[in-house]
C-alpha cells in the first residue's frame, strides 16, 4: 500500500548540516549523561536476589514498597509478574549479608504485610561475578555485531556505505543507552537484547536506502550525487514510513498493556525505532555523500583489455 500517490519531492540532503547539529548535540548529551549518571544496571548486571511471590488477592505494589523501606529495604525493586496476584521483588546484594538471608527477611515483611497471604514461588541469586561478566559479554556482543556489519556492508556495497551505516548505527547506540542513563530507567538484559535488536532494526532501513541509492547511482544519468540521494530517499520514503508506524505501534502496545517487567525493554525499541529511523537518513546517506560516494565509485572496474576481448569474433 503506497501511503503517497505520488512520488514525494523532498530535499532531505540540504537539511543535513541542521540534523548533524542535531545528532551532535544528542551524541553529546548521551556521552555527558552515560559519564556523569552512568547506567542503571539491573540485577541482571549488578548480582543480588530475585523473588516471585503469589497473593491471593491483587498486591498493593505501594504498601509493600513502603514496608520495605520502613526495614531499611526501600532500594528493592517491586513489580508485578504476569498478573496483578504475582509480585517479584529484586533487591541488590548486601555486603556482609547472606543472600539467604536477604530473602528470608523480605519473604518476612510480606507476609506481614499481608497477613500471612504470600506463597514462595521461587527465589533466585546472581552474583556480583557473573554480573560482570554479562555485561562485558553484552559489550563485547555488540562491537562484535558492529564489527561483521561493517565487513558484510562493505562486502555487499562499496566502503563509503559500510562507514556510513556503523555511523548511523553508532549513533543510534549511544544514543539509546543516553536515554537509559539520563533517566535512570532500568539497564538488564531484556535491555540489551532490545539494543541488539535496534542494531539489526536500523540496519535494514539503511540498507533498503542503500540498495535504492546504488541502482539510481547506475539508472540515473543526469544530476549530481545529492540529487541521486534525495530521489533514493524519496522513492523508499513510504515503505520507511510504513515499517517504522506498524513496528511502533506494536511496540507501544507491549509497552502499555505488556506489564512493567518489558517497560524498559519496550523503551529502548521505542527510542531505537525513532532515532533508528533518523539516522538512516540524516546519518547513514548523509555520512556515505560526505565521504564522496558518486556513480564512478559504484561502477565495476573493468579488466585491463576488456574491450579488445569483447571485439574479437
Amino acid at each position: 500500500m503506497q501511503i503517497f500517490k505520488q512520488q514525494t519531492r523532498f530535499d532531505f540532503m540540504s537539511k543535513r548540516k541542521i540534523a548533524l547539529s542535531i545528532s551532535i548535540i544528542l551524541i553529546l548529551g548521551s556521552i555527558f549523561s552515560l559519564v556523569t549518571k552512568g547506567l542503571n544496571f539491573g540485577l541482571d548486571f549488578t548480582g543480588g536476589t530475585l523473588l516471585e511471590v503469589g497473593y491471593s488477592q491483587d498486591a498493593d505494589l505501594n504498601k509493600i514498597r513502603a514496608a520495605l523501606e520502613k526495614k531499611s529495604y526501600g532500594d528493592a525493586v517491586v513489580q508485578h509478574f504476569g498478573s496483578a496476584k504475582d509480585v517479584i521483588v529484586r533487591i541488590a546484594p548486601r555486603e556482609g549479608v547472606k543472600s539467604s538471608e536477604i530473602g528470608d527477611a523480605i519473604l518476612k515483611i510480606l507476609r506481614d504485610t499481608s497477613g500471612g497471604d504470600v506463597n514462595m514461588r521461587r527465589q533466585e541469586y546472581v552474583g556480583p561475578q557473573v554480573g560482570d561478566e554479562l555485561r562485558d559479554d553484552g559489550g563485547l556482543a555488540m562491537i562484535i555485531a558492529l564489527g561483521f556489519i561493517l565487513v558484510y556492508v562493505m562486502m555487499r556495497f562499496e566502503w563509503r556505505f559500510a562507514l556510513g551505516s556503523v555511523a548511523a548505527l553508532i549513533h543510534d547506540v549511544i544514543i539509546v543507552l543516553g536515554c537509559f542513563a539520563l533517566f535512570q530507567w532500568d539497564f538488564d538484559l531484556t535491555v540489551l537484547a532490545a539494543v541488539l535488536a535496534v542494531i539489526g532494526y536500523s540496519l535494514n532501513d539503511t540498507i533498503v536506502v542503500f540498495d535504492r541509492i546504488r541502482e539510481n547511482f547506475r539508472v540515473l544519468r543526469k544530476g549530481s550525487s545529492t540529487d541521486v540521494v534525495n530521489t533514493s530517499l524519496n522513492q523508499t520514503l513510504s515503505r520507511t514510513i510504513m515499517t517504522s508506524l506498524t513496528t511502533l505501534m506494536v511496540v507501544l502496545a507491549m509497552f502499555f498493556m505488556g506489564g512493567e517487567l518489558i517497560h524498559a525493554f519496550s523503551m529502548a525499541l521505542i527510542v531505537g525505532i525513532m532515532v533508528g529511523t533518523y539516522s538512516s537518513i540524516y546519518v547513514a546517506s548523509a555520512s556515505a555523500l560526505a565521504l564522496k560516494i558518486s556513480r564512478a565509485s559504484l561502477m565495476p572496474v573493468e579488466k585491463e583489455g576488456e574491450d579488445q576481448e569483447n571485439m574479437l569474433p
